[in-house]
């Protein structure tokens, strides 16, 4: 495992660093999870009588939560949490040395209660290559446990703190450079309960927000390194939920039923943006704002979530379906990954949400090509269970359901840079009608939907340079539909895409197509 590539004055201070903490715990244990008696600090916490029992922390990772806490007294609560420095799954075919507590991103969810007295152990595993502390929003003391937490590579440290204030506190990694330790994931959330706890819900959720700031482009296959000067420009190349894209989709997405309460508990790592939370479809019942104890606001669409902030959300679902959680800073959730999915099950409630009565896009006199394309479908899906029942070769209307449900998706994601026809923007954006590089290479027209485009390329002999922004948030049918739409239409005739093809490109993750790759 490769470490992070430093600038120069980072990398000086990450020595410097580095040989201070190996003096200071050069009597510390060799298990990082339990410190030898001699290397425990002199200071020892004054007797709280207050506190009754003891008992080991339950920890979660997201986007799961520890069960609610229904102690009516406060206890000695012991917390261990470790940090790793693990390759994961960014996106797609794209890995990142991610520098986690707990060994995921976000780092592991911790509930106490209020008054709690926490012993807190912060291990760091002996293959890490970096020293690490932990600062705890939810601390009342200097550093929030930094000066207390500095840790080396394969030692441990123990301190102690009183949960005084009710909340949900973000806490992150504060060993400098700051934003570097925190841009490649080192945060979490800490939930001190009131005593008096909160209403009860039927579910409850762990969502956090955090950017990274990647060499490669968006999409860019391969393993990713921390690149310091977008960072520092913040200009992130990814904005995610749960630590990487994709992360809260499909067969991970949040699950609730019809009728149920959810709270959502989301923080947000930054290391630099604010993040505009909302829930497509629904309403957020109660806020607690900045993640204070006090319902702020009632029937909220959007909630802002500071960097090193965090927000609850609370609402009751009301009918089923996919709504869609996103960052409402749209480029983020559609074209840099903060987007979720919460899937709800149940029965229908018409009076609630009637469900979909007409679908067409309003787009002057295109909306009736879109509405017309609908019932050519559903004219053709009904011709094919018909064929079904005969014969068995149906190939052809199969190919036709793909062209008319792929403009569709054209009409609604493609048409106002491609235009209606096909024909582009003259010496802006290239034809796809009758297109010789879209119909020489089928597999590269997949890549330019799935990673991008940019650069220069040959079209029909003419040269155009420019960008087209990866359309990976469309689904493999989506994609395959699509591309089987342009593919015949215009004075273009070839096969069709298959979902499958999509999908194994997909997960192959080859690097960004090659403009420069055209022909004459």
């Amino acid at each position: 495992m490769e470490a992070q590539v430093l600038a120069p004055s980072a990398r000086i201070l990450a020595l410097l660093v580095v040989a201070a903490c190996m003096i200071g715990n050069a009597a510390s244990a060799a298990d990082p999870l339990t410190p030898k008696p001699g290397a425990s600090p002199a200071r020892r916490a004054e007797v709280d009588v207050d506190v009754v029992g003891e008992e080991v922390a339950v920890l979660a990772q997201a986007p799961f939560v520890p069960p609610p806490i229904h102690r009516s007294h406060a206890t000695r609560i012991i917390v261990k949490l470790e940090v790793r420095e693990v390759v994961k799954r960014m996106a797609d075919g794209v890995d990142y040395l991610f520098w986690t507590f707990g060994g995921d991103v976000p780092g592991s969810f911790i509930r106490v209660r209020e008054g709690d007295l926490v012993e807190f152990t912060l291990a760091n595993h002996p293959s890490s290559k970096m020293p690490h502390n932990i600062d705890l929003h939810a601390v009342t003391g200097p550093g929030g446990g930094a000066a207390s937490s500095f840790t080396a590579p394969g030692h441990a440290s123990r301190f102690s703190f009183k949960a005084l204030n009710p909340g949900l506190y973000v806490y992150h990694c504060a060993t400098a450079p700051v934003p570097m330790h925190v841009g490649n994931g080192m945060y979490g959330l800490i939930l001190v309960e009131p005593k008096e706890g909160f209403p009860p819900v039927d579910r409850e959720y762990y969502v956090m927000q955090g950017e990274f700031y990647t060499a490669g482009r968006y999409g860019a296959g391969g393993l990713q390194t921390f690149d310091a000067d977008k960072a520092t420009d913040e200009r992130p190349t990814y904005v995610v939920f749960n630590g990487s894209v994709g992360a809260l989709v499909g067969d991970k997405a949040l699950t609730a039923k019809v009728g149920e309460t959810v709270r959502l508990f989301v923080g947000n790592g930054g290391p630099n943006l604010l993040s505009s939370f909302h829930v497509i479809g629904e309403i957020f019942d109660v806020v607690y704002a900045e993640g204070g104890t006090l319902p702020s606001q009632k029937n909220v669409q959007t909630t802002l979530v500071p960097a090193g902030g965090s927000a609850i959300v609370v609402f009751k679902t009301q009918t089923p379906g996919t709504f869609i959680l996103v960052d409402h800073s749209l480029s983020r959730a559609f074209n840099k990954g903060a987007l979720g999915m919460l899937k709800v099950t149940g029965p229908e409630n018409l009076i609630v949400y009637s469900g979909k009565e007409v679908d067409a896009v309003y787009l002057g006199k295109q909306a009736e090509a879109g509405t017309e394309s609908e019932k050519k479908v559903a004219s053709l899906q009904a011709r094919m269970k018909e064929a079904i029942k005969t014969d068995p070769r149906i190939a052809s209307l199969t190919k036709d359901i793909q062209i008319e449900k792929g403009k569709q998706v054209f009409m609604q994601t493609c048409f106002v840079c491609h235009q209606v026809e096909g024909q582009g923007i003259p010496g802006q954006i290239p034809p796809l009608a009758q297109s010789d590089f879209l119909m020489a290479d089928k597999e590269r027209a997949v890549r330019g939907v799935l990673l991008g485009q940019s650069g220069e390329m040959k079209v029909n002999g003419k040269v155009y340079n420019g960008a087209m922004i990866p359309l990976n948030y469309l689904s493999d049918d989506e994609i395959a539909n699509v591309l089987t739409y342009v593919r015949n239409s215009w004075g273009n005739s070839g096969d069709a895409v298959g979902a499958a093809e999509v999908r194994r490109i997909r997960g192959e993750a080859p690097a960004p197509a090659n403009p420069a790759d055209t022909f004459e």
